[in-house]
């Protein structure tokens, strides 16, 4: 099997905005064996002086560390693992532990750390264990948790991680996701940073949750999804691997291996076809095998080091694995060198990520409203907000400028309106559409229901008026609801502009909404009195100054002759072609040629003058239209939502001055982020200068 880390040169830049540039190449050497992942090199020894174990095994101490050099890179990211970065959505380089319940894999951090954990049966680590192993000269142990620092040692170690456990997840067999950190500081131990988590168990003993599987499912997921994770698969070597849960799991978010370690225990218990199971790779483990022994009973870790050691050597199945692939210090030397690549590897792409983040937190933050302080700040505020809608107004339905709103085509509010002017003309011309059947026997009816004493030939204006009303009767309703869409449309746009410019004041909201919908009410109210006060005006007036009309009724006249020539010659075709009314047949209208002319007369000017009465009230409609829209856009709305304001139950100007609590938590929660991302930028930037002065150093 191939390191999945074989054949490639990592060559990486961390950076700062002064330009000062660090470069560190990690390179991995080819092996003639397959199984040979120890054999790590560094291109450029004098930067990160890593001893390089190339004999059969590592000897004690099992720490493979760090020197002064490079240690600040794992210090930087322990600090801002600290700090909490991650939960802004930052991930850091992880060795993220897993194994099934009783896997061994409490042991195996025994091992590394040279300490003891809690033991027992069922579920041991019920919370996510953050482990930080540091060599250092003197020993020095320690929880964080809740906020809380507890100091501890190797004796009681494992009891206060009980207490501080039963703190977190309550005391039980429940589990939790909120994490506990333990802090190693101890000579010989390898710098790393690990988190263990949960074991994995599918059936619940008394007292765990039903769903304990599904519980331990999600934290295990959450920890082991991230690219940034390495995942460290803790195998027992008395089962068959493609069985364990935790290699399914870490197959789903690592279908190749890359990023997967895995650690055998129980290697005496089941030695057995072991080589096989550890070479053949069967379940994509990328990063590597390592067999270890862990230690039993009451030995010291030096003498279960030893114990190890001897094992490997000696016995007859489990001496032919390689020596690159067994003991506990060579897993301790390969998970720091990964630890090594994976930082070098993320980390500019997490100062990048911190910038970014910052930026767009600190932009987002000064979008939030003025926090104001005073009756004269917040009247400041009151009028510059409305000021800037009332220009927005302007310019949606005067102007049509529409590039506040250009993905909104409610809100390109002229084309709107002309779009609902032109639906109304059309809608009163469709009743305007004369009737070919029974032609002129309505104005025939009407000349004889007016028939009185008086001259002979004579059009009464009587019946003119009466057709006319009976026409405009049909329509009469037509403007009234024209008006009420208008409106209704107008009040929709308005609002939502006002609710846009007043939305980091949410506390106004609903009185400035008051005073449009009272204001637009009142309009409405007077738009159909205007309306009804038109369709009257129409119904019992007859005048016009068009010339229009004179022109119509002219050329529609010119057609009496040849209608009367039928009227009257009884062998003529009764068939007629008449303007604005086609071909209509007059034969019926002969046993009535006494009033036939002056039916026929009534008839077009009647036709002449109704297209004067649509096209006047089309134009009267659109320019009271435009003229109520003006009006209310430069006054009638600020008045209105300063009169609403104002009044006892508007609560006045000082209402703003009671922040909303959205944008009060919104506030603080950017507030927390920007300090947070700002910190985080500082341990970033104090450890790239740390390390470029030395680098300088050197050179000179």
């Amino acid at each position: 099997m191939v390191n999945a880390y074989d054949h490639q040169e990592k060559n990486h830049t961390l950076w700062r905005s002064n330009k000062t540039f660090i470069t560190m190449h990690i390179t991995n050497n080819d092996s003639a064996s397959s199984t040979s992942e120890c054999d790590l090199q560094v291109v450029d020894q004098k930067h990160l002086a890593l001893i390089e174990p190339h004999g059969s095994c590592v000897p004690a101490p099992i720490v493979s560390s760090f020197n002064d050099r490079i240690r600040p890179l794992l210090d930087c990211v322990d600090k801002l693992r600290h700090l909490n970065i991650m939960q802004e959505g930052i991930q850091l380089p992880t060795i993220v532990v897993v194994g099934d319940q009783s896997s061994g894999k409490s042991s195996v951090l025994e091992s590394l750390a040279g300490i003891s954990l809690p033991r027992g049966q069922g579920i041991c680590t019920r919370v996510p264990l953050i482990m930080r192993l540091q060599n250092h000269n003197e020993t020095e142990l320690h929880l964080e948790y809740n906020g809380k620092l507890v100091p501890t040692d190797e004796v009681n170690i494992a009891e206060a991680i009980v207490l501080a456990t039963n703190e977190i997840a309550g005391h039980g067999k429940g589990i939790s996701n909120i994490p506990l950190s333990l802090i190693v500081k101890k000579n010989g131990v390898p710098d790393l940073t690990m988190v263990d988590l949960p074991g994995i168990t599918r059936v619940p003993v008394h007292g765990q949750p039903e769903d304990i599987f599904e519980q331990i499912s999600d934290i295990i997921m959450k920890y082991i999804t991230p690219e940034e994770s390495i995942i460290l698969n803790v195998l027992s070597a008395t089962v068959d691997f493609p069985t364990c849960e935790s290699i399914r799991m870490s197959q789903k978010v690592d279908k190749t291996g890359e990023r997967t370690i895995a650690v055998v225990t129980k290697v005496d218990k089941a030695p057995e076809g072991l080589l096989e199971k550890v070479t053949s790779n069967d379940v994509n483990i990328g990063l590597g095998y390592v067999c270890v022994k862990n230690r039993t009973g009451n030995k010291s870790y030096d003498e279960a080091r030893s114990e190890e050691a001897r094992l490997f050597q000696t016995h007859a199945l489990l001496s032919k694995i390689d020596k690159s692939m067994v003991s506990v210090p060579v897993l301790a030397h390969k998970l720091v060198h990964i630890q090594a690549n994976i930082i070098c590897k993320c980390l500019p792409d997490i100062v990048k990520k911190i910038n970014d983040k910052l930026a767009v937190n600190v932009a987002s933050l000064n979008k939030l409203p003025q926090h104001l302080s005073s009756v004269a700040e917040a009247l400041t505020m009151f009028m510059r907000i409305l000021s800037s809608t009332k220009e927005s107004l302007k310019k949606i339905f005067l102007r049509g400028e529409f590039d506040e709103y250009a993905e909104d085509l409610e809100m390109h509010c002229t084309a709107r309106l002309a779009e609902m002017l032109n639906e109304y003309a059309v809608e009163l011309h469709s009743k305007n559409v004369e009737k070919k059947e029974d032609f002129l026997m309505d104005e025939i009816m009407s000349l004889k229901e007016a028939n009185g004493i008086g001259l002979p030939n004579f059009l009464p204006r009587a019946v003119f008026l009466n057709v006319l009303q009976k026409k405009v009767s049909v329509i009469s309703a037509i403007p009234e609801v024209f008006v009420e869409k208008l409106w209704n449309y107008i009040e929709t746009v308005v609002i939502k502009v006002l609710m846009h410019h007043f939305g980091d004041y949410q506390q106004l909201q609903s009185s400035t909404r008051c005073a449009v919908q009272n204001l637009i009410a009142k309009r409405k109210d007077e738009s159909i009195n205007w309306v009804r006060e038109i369709i009257e005006t129409e119904r019992l007036t007859d005048y016009t100054y068009n010339p229009e009309y004179v022109a119509t009724c002219s050329t529609l006249m010119e057609q009496q002759k040849p209608f009367m020539e039928i009227m009257n010659d009884s062998d003529k075709p009764s068939i007629i072609k008449l303007k604005e009314i086609g071909e209509v047949d007059v034969g019926s209208l002969r046993m009535n040629k006494d009033i036939a002319q002056q039916a026929f007369e009534l008839k077009m000017r009647m036709i002449a003058y109704w297209k004067i009465v649509l096209m006047r009230m089309v134009d009267h409609m659109a320019l009271y239209a435009m003229f109520s829209l003006r009006k209310m856009v430069n006054y009638e709305i600020e008045q209105e939502i300063v009169n609403e304001l104002m009044a006892s139950h508007g609560g006045g100007i000082e209402r703003m001055l009671e922040e909303s609590p959205c944008v009060s938590e919104k506030r603080l929660r950017l507030k927390r982020s920007v300090k947070l991302l700002k910190e985080s930028k500082d341990v970033v930037a104090k450890i790239m200068d740390r390390i470029a002065l030395q680098t300088y150093g050197e050179k000179a």
